[in-house]
């Protein structure tokens, strides 16, 4: 009986760890057969890791909120309103190119500390701090903007994520692997990693051990923020305009890509690759769909089929262990 206990486990846990592989490798398996000339094509291979780039640096600042058992609802907004503000900086003659890169992240940064300080210190629910500052920055893109996108960036600034390393491999995975890295070096080996995870499991108990929990979880926001900064800023310089407009619907693709990837709604759970796996998922699956030629409409279906099973299989989960 022990013997069989063990087995069981056994498959449990490689299907917990390696899961999520498995099911990225058959989507990739099924679209190279359905699609072969098309999907497999070198140029559309790097155009979904472009496209899984930018979601996946908003996922890993939304895997620090979730982990910490909140939501971000803002971090759309943040992109295109970082957005506009680097395209206005991205004119060589009247500012630095440095201006361009550090506010939009700077300016990121303070949103997530404010969302974070609301939540922490003023004891509001994440879900309507982010949803006011999602809609409060909307407006501000548009204000900036003057409701119309900012073009005229220099050359620089293009090259910031429309570059390429040595000529073929795009700078936009650079920045997301960077990230990625970071990430989980923040999360696995630090204190404040651990204080992250140890709240999501039960905020009260980590305030009883010691842990400054208003603190921290300020600086969760703080660095979702500055990563929906540094998306803006890409995004911005990838399609060589600020849009008020950019980033609609990211903060849900953000949300699907840390869900799917296995981090826990209700907090405390969830390992740094998964958002990353789930990042390059959303984008094979929505790239095969295009090639297909499955109506948008649909898609909105199957994405939201996605995370609804994801987050059943979550709670699931969690009830059998």
């Amino acid at each position: 009986m022990s013997e069989r206990r063990r087995g069981t486990y056994g498959r449990g846990q490689f299907f917990q760890d390696f899961g999520l592989i498995l099911i990225f490798l058959a989507v990739v398996g099924v679209l190279v057969v359905l699609s072969p000339d098309a999907f497999a094509r070198p140029a559309n291979l790097i155009g979904i890791i472009k496209q899984a780039s930018i979601n996946g640096v908003l996922a890993m600042g939304m895997t620090f909120v979730i982990i910490s058992g909140g939501i971000d609802l803002s971090v759309g907004s943040i992109v295109a309103f970082t957005g506009v503000v680097a395209a206005s900086f991205a004119h060589p003659d009247e500012y630095p190119l440095a201006l361009a890169i550090v506010a939009p992240m700077l300016l990121g940064a303070l949103i997530g500390a404010v969302n974070g300080a609301s939540v922490a210190y003023g004891g509001i629910p994440s879900f309507i701090v982010t949803l006011a500052s999602m809609i409060v920055f909307r407006g501000a893109a548009l204000i900036t903007s003057d409701g119309s996108p900012v073009f005229g960036v220099s050359d620089a600034f293009e090259e910031i994520a429309g570059g390429f390393v040595a000529g073929y491999l795009p700078y936009l995975p650079i920045y997301f692997i960077v990230v990625a890295g970071l990430s989980a070096f923040v999360l696995k080996a630090t204190v404040f990693g651990r204080r992250v995870y140890a709240i999501g499991g039960n905020a009260t108990a980590a305030a009883v051990s010691g842990i400054n929990v208003k603190a921290t979880l300020t600086g969760v926001y703080m660095i979702s923020g500055a990563l929906a900064g540094l998306a803006g800023l890409l995004l911005a310089s990838r399609t060589v305009s600020g849009s008020p407009t950019a980033g609609e619907g990211y903060e849900l693709n953000a949300i699907a890509a840390v869900i799917i990837g296995g981090v826990s709604m209700t907090g405390g759970v969830g390992r740094w690759y998964g958002p990353v796996i789930g990042a390059l998922l959303i984008a094979v699956i929505g790239n095969g769909l295009d090639i297909l030629n499955v109506s948008s409409y649909y898609q909105l279906v199957i994405q939201g089929l996605i995370i609804y099973f994801a987050v059943l299989a979550d709670i699931k989960g969690k009830a059998g262990r």
